[in-house]
């Protein structure tokens, strides 16, 4: 387990799955994410199997809270580009609705970027998020990412289109 102040970070095992499935079903949390509809417990597993355990391009952990070693979110870089160095970043806390916080979710992601840029040698971590994502942007802003742009109109939620915001952090601003 990678540890930090508040959380720590292990591999995601099957029996997490079902706790992830109901979070990442809650409308509230759902539409932040590239999701857009209900996920059955069969996309979880299908997730699970083919990117968790067999993606070389994707690095997926558990966080817990390191108090009571209870699961409350999950975190990851994705589609790792091995040859540029670069990976996007995902990261929620699921457990009672929170999504994004003021302490379990900037500790999770700073690991993250300790183990990206320091165990991965990655170059460039990325993110995207959509501009009603308001508690990520605020958490991306505190950890001095930089903002690289937009795309407009990208993501249908909640009757309207949202538009795609891209932060990232370089290593040597890390």
């Amino acid at each position: 387990m990678i540890e930090g102040k508040f959380v720590g970070l292990r591999a995601i095992e099957h029996e997490d799955l079902h706790k992830f499935l109901e979070w990442r079903n809650k409308p509230e949390l759902r539409k932040n994410f590239r999701e857009y509809k209900e996920l059955s417990f069969s996309n979880q597993e299908n997730w699970f199997n083919n990117i968790v355990l067999k993606s070389p391009n994707n690095v997926m952990f558990a966080i817990v809270n390191l108090e009571d070693n209870e699961l409350i979110g999950a975190c990851g870089l994705n589609y790792i580009d091995w040859v540029n160095r670069n990976a996007d970043l995902s990261i929620y806390i699921g457990l009672n609705g929170v999504y994004i916080d003021d302490v379990f979710a900037p500790d999770a992601t700073k690991l993250l970027l300790d183990y990206g840029f320091d165990e991965l040698n990655l170059h460039r971590i990325y993110v995207e998020i959509y501009d009603i994502d308001l508690k990520k942007q605020k958490l991306l802003e505190d950890l001095d990412f930089n903002f690289d742009g937009l795309l407009r109109e990208t993501h249908w939620t909640e009757g309207k289109w949202c538009n795609s915001l891209f932060y990232s952090i370089l290593k040597s601003e890390y």
